[in-house]
């Protein structure tokens, strides 16, 4: 990372989702070769968020539990030269956002499907709706099971417990597209380079996280589901196990929610993911884990890779 073990960064994760009162995100930073990481707080509007973590002039990168990228096949009739470019040509665009309700309207330009659950809806009608080959059209090789790691849900999937389609929604609509559009002062990791090489003083870089592959990599294993509390106050000698592992001191107010198994509301799964997923990154940051991204030009154009995954699907 720049120039040297302690140079001075500022880490962020943050557990993204179509309502901002599930957005929660984590802030670390580094000094004199050693993290100091915060309570998770709400996200807040984006653009302050980024605004605040630049504010102390330290190279900024942020991970984020939502997609960046789209499947190949669907990239394929795309005329922009890669992601970054296609996301700057939806600002604007709110038609390309809007929910399909039914297959008949659902069309590249309108990729989200569905609205609700409806009788005998299928991926594979949604795949053969965007033209694509087949239901693993829709997916990205990153969102493939791996053999640690079951399949996340498509990128433009919007139903069920795992969907990510409304976080890319509400991220790429009303922040990402935008302020890139704008010119605003943020990288894409893979797209645009090397993790190392993209971090600088008065840009943010953005990377795809995924706490449950983070998770992994922290060597975190819950007795149960994260969203209750109990697992999350078992898991909490091992998270301090992998934060002292990537040099990562806890505040009082962070030392505190570790403590209560980060509360008994309903944001408490969000606000275990917003950690989870900076250790994730930290442990790239610092070298624990490789930044791999596959040789193969569609990922590193158009799909898009999970920061710290070195496993790649059984299928390409």
């Amino acid at each position: 990372m720049p120039n040297a073990s302690t140079a001075e960064l500022v880490a962020a994760h943050a557990d993204w989702s179509i309502d901002p009162r599930k957005r929660w995100v984590t802030v670390a930073h580094r000094r004199a070769g050693r993290w100091l990481a915060e309570a998770p707080a709400p996200v807040g509007d984006p653009g302050a968020l980024v605004a605040r973590l630049l504010a102390p002039g330290a190279p900024v990168a942020l991970g984020l539990d939502l997609p960046l990228g789209v499947p190949r096949e669907f990239a394929a009739g795309r005329a922009e030269a890669g992601f970054p470019a296609f996301l700057r040509c939806l600002a604007g665009d709110g038609g390309f956002f809007a929910v399909s309700p039914g297959l008949e309207t659902v069309a590249p330009g309108r990729p989200f499907y569905p609205a609700r659950g409806i009788k005998g809806m299928t991926r594979a009608g949604h795949a053969r709706a965007l033209g694509l080959s087949g239901p693993l059209g829709l997916s990205r090789l990153c969102d493939r099971a791996t053999a640690t790691r079951p399949a996340g849900a498509p990128v433009f999937w919007t139903l069920g417990a795992n969907q990510s389609g409304k976080a890319a929604i509400s991220a790429w609509r009303d922040w990402l597209a935008p302020g890139l559009a704008a010119g605003a002062p943020l990288r894409l990791w893979p797209f645009e380079g090397a993790l190392a090489d993209l971090l600088a003083p008065g840009v943010a870089v953005l990377a795809e996280v995924y706490p449950a592959e983070a998770l992994r990599h922290c060597g975190v294993r819950l007795a149960g589901s994260k969203r209750a509390q109990a697992p999350r106050l078992a898991a909490a000698a091992a998270l301090r196990a992998a934060m002292e592992l990537r040099s990562v001191s806890a505040s009082p107010a962070l030392a505190a929610m570790l403590a209560a198994g980060f509360g008994a509301d309903a944001q408490g799964e969000d606000r275990f993911d917003s950690l989870v997923g900076l250790l994730g990154l930290i442990g790239v940051l610092e070298g624990l884990r490789a930044d791999f991204v596959p040789a193969y030009p569609w990922v590193r154009r158009w799909e898009g890779w999970v920061l710290g995954q070195t496993d790649l699907p059984a299928m390409r």
